[in-house]
């Protein structure tokens, strides 16, 4: 695996640079979370769909820590759904990424008390350059430009999640840029139908974005 992480690409987009708090609710930044780190395996040949299950059918690591402790985790448990799986890794998943982004020096972990006894946690962005590039290459393929295969794949998580004002636009510039996520996510083979005789990656990877939507939808209701 090359490359920041999706995981970690998605989250700090979800960020607040300057206040250090999520700007979306936390139960679907936790399924994204998920989704995120299952197609990261999906993409790198570790885990594929098949029976109504993901598996893995590559055990190497990636070199990512948090990957690869998911990697483990799949390698040691039974086969189990994509929507399964997407509700089984989305606890304390968060928390483990924004630790390693704080050890990368990316983040800094703010902990302040409200109330006299209540922790809060902030994650004001200290290395801003990471995030840069993420956005750089969304703005690009958001004016038409073709995707590769990863930005593919987080515009397609961003479109999912519902994250259209985390890239600075609103109104009519935001209902454009969700047809265009939409339109990449699908051209992609990340959405909609996808063949089960295509390539092992895109119904991994369709599915696991299909589970998210749902569970998205469950928790905050159908989009408008």
């Amino acid at each position: 695996m090359t490359g920041v992480p999706l995981a970690e690409e998605l989250l700090l987009l979800a960020y607040d640079d300057e206040t250090g708090k999520a700007t979306l609710p936390r139960i679907s930044l936790d399924l994204g979370m998920a989704a995120a780190v299952l197609i990261e395996l999906a993409l790198a040949g570790r885990i594929a769909y098949a029976d109504g299950a993901l598996t893995a059918v590559d055990p190497t690591p990636t070199g990512e820590p948090v990957t690869d402790a998911v990697l483990a985790k799949i390698v040691a448990d039974t086969p189990h759904s994509p929507s399964s799986w997407v509700q089984r890794l989305r606890h304390g998943l968060r928390d483990r990424i924004l630790g390693d982004l704080c050890e990368q020096g990316v983040v800094r972990d703010v902990d302040e008390t409200e109330l006299g006894f209540i922790h809060v946690h902030r994650y004001p962005v200290v290395d801003p350059s990471v995030e840069e590039e993420t956005r750089q290459r969304l703005a690009v393929v958001l004016t038409g430009a073709a995707p590769d295969e990863r930005t593919a794949a987080l515009a397609t998580l961003v479109a999912v999640l519902r994250m259209e004002s985390a890239l600075g636009v609103t109104g009519e510039d935001a209902d454009a840029a969700r047809q265009r996520l939409e339109e990449i996510a699908s051209g992609a083979g990340f959405s909609g139908e996808v063949s089960l005789e295509d390539s092992v990656i895109r119904p991994s990877v369709a599915l696991v974005v299909a589970a998210l939507g749902r569970a998205v939808e469950h928790a905050l209701g159908p989009r408008r």
